[in-house]
């Protein structure tokens, strides 16, 4: 996969793997340039099973969240589907804030080895 500035993405056995580069999701030109380079993975016709490792992250804003959200609606529009991992306690008590923790929205998994086991 081709090297992005905001993300890291590796595809394992068919998943997607992104990890953050970056530890405060807060800034507008960030959080624009990462939701492109998120929407860049997918692609209409492929299987676009993405799981987020959120393992670097230590905040983000809810626009950020906006991003993550426009991914997923996506993601599902193209018959995929979307699972993040590694989320910190401050980072999930946003999520679970917004609502985003039920599982007709994310699909939270405690670490990466649980979510790329969930996707089979």
């Amino acid at each position: 996969m081709a090297e992005l500035q905001r993300i890291h993405a590796t595809n394992i056995d068919g998943v997607i793997v992104v990890e953050f580069k970056d530890r405060r999701i807060v800034d507008e030109l960030i959080i624009r340039d990462l939701g492109d380079e998120l929407l860049s993975l997918l692609d209409e016709d492929g299987p676009n099973k993405i799981l987020l490792n959120f393992s670097h992250v230590e905040f983000l804003s809810s626009a950020a969240l906006g991003k993550l959200i426009s991914l997923r609606k996506r993601a599902v529009a193209y018959g995929g589907e979307v699972k993040l991992s590694n989320i910190c306690d401050s980072v999930y008590t946003i999520f679970e804030l917004t609502g985003l923790t039920k599982p007709e929205k994310f699909d939270i998994k405690t670490d990466q080895d649980e979510a790329l086991r969930a996707f089979a």
